[in-house]
């Protein structure tokens, strides 16, 4: 109820600004001790993924909180991790404003941010800041590439930022699947993709060394991929040993939106209408995985079921971000408590 009226408000003004404020509201929350005004009860569901124990399978996509200032305050809603970033070596503007355009009839979000963020310097500052990753909490940190380095050293970028949060990170996302930095997605490419993926467990290897402590790897991927792409993927991620794989970013397409006020902007689809391709993408990821590599299912989740229904085409785990733009804190219980419950029953 709460959500809802802040939500009303929030829908009323430019959707940047109310994105910045609504973080702005939910630290404030939690540093006054008031996170339980909007934040329902914590679900304890500890499954282990990547090697890692999470409390519960519900988590937070990365780009909500890109430069990690808001960590402690997201924490206190009941997520069970929390993945920050995009970030990039550098820091950037990202692209020109407006940027995020919201389509509430479909219950969407179309952005075309561009990786904005302070660089990894910054965010590394306000990681450590937080007092989350101290107590234990399961921290993924998304790495990129700068717009302006060549898609010919894209993966020294990768690697510099391997480098600089593989000691704050408990997992990393390695993030070539944005459709808002120009060509990125060509990583996705059978030889650019295993020089990448090849470079990158060639130094996690040297760091787990350096830090004594292995901390894993996942790739994420785009839902706009035939079949033909999803196998060589996944052939590529079990060849080169990855620990795991987030499906799926958001999409170019605009199916069922067309019609809508901004429904044709350029960026990324994102929230309901993205449910059922990314839930396909997921599916017959997993088939191709054959179980050798966890996935991490993300795409539409916009009520209990939608998380179920990921965990059954293959995921061990989701994440939400448009879902709980539209919903707040009250969709991180009930997903969580959906996915407590055994697939098995109704």
């Amino acid at each position: 109820m709460i959500y809802s009226l802040l939500r009303r408000v929030l829908f009323s003004m430019d959707a940047e600004k109310a994105h910045g404020i609504a973080l702005s509201g939910i630290s404030l929350l939690e540093s006054s001790g008031l996170s339980g005004l909007v934040a329902d009860r914590f679900v304890d569901d500890p499954v282990e993924v990547m090697g890692i124990r999470f409390p519960n399978k519900v988590g937070l996509a990365a780009g909500l909180d890109k430069n990690g200032s808001h960590i402690d305050g997201l924490a206190a809603l009941g997520f069970g991790h929390i993945e920050v970033g995009t970030i990039t070596p550098r820091p950037q503007p990202g692209n020109p404003k407006p940027r995020i355009f919201r389509l509430p009839e479909a219950q969407a979000i179309i952005n075309r941010m561009g990786f904005n963020n302070g660089g990894v310097d910054a965010l590394l500052a306000n990681v450590r800041k937080a007092e989350f990753p101290k107590k234990g909490g399961i921290l993924g940190i998304n790495i990129g590439k700068n717009a302006d380095t060549p898609m010919e050293k894209a993966t020294e970028d990768y690697l510099i930022g391997l480098e600089k949060v593989y000691g704050d990170a408990s997992y990393v996302t390695v993030n070539i699947s944005s459709p808002n930095t120009k060509n990125l997605r060509e990583l996705q490419k059978d030889e650019a993709l295993d020089d990448l993926l090849s470079r990158l467990k060639a130094s996690q290897q040297k760091l787990a060394d350096q830090h004594g402590r292995y901390v894993p790897l996942a790739l994420k991927i785009a839902p706009d991929l035939d079949d033909l792409q999803i196998t060589a993927i996944a052939d590529a991620l079990k060849r080169h040993r990855m620990d795991g794989v987030i499906a799926t970013n958001t999409t170019l397409a605009r199916t069922g939106v067309e019609h809508l006020p901004h429904g044709n902007e350029t960026g990324g689809l994102s929230g309901a209408p993205e449910f059922r391709m990314a839930t396909a993408v997921l599916g017959k990821l997993a088939h191709a995985l054959a179980g050798e590599v966890p996935i991490i299912g993300v795409g539409g989740v916009m009520k209990g079921e939608d998380a179920r229904a990921k965990l059954v085409a293959g995921a061990s785990l989701v994440q939400l971000y448009t879902g709980f733009i539209y919903r707040g804190p009250e969709l991180v219980r009930e997903v969580a408590d959906s996915l407590k419950t055994p697939l098995s029953t109704r």
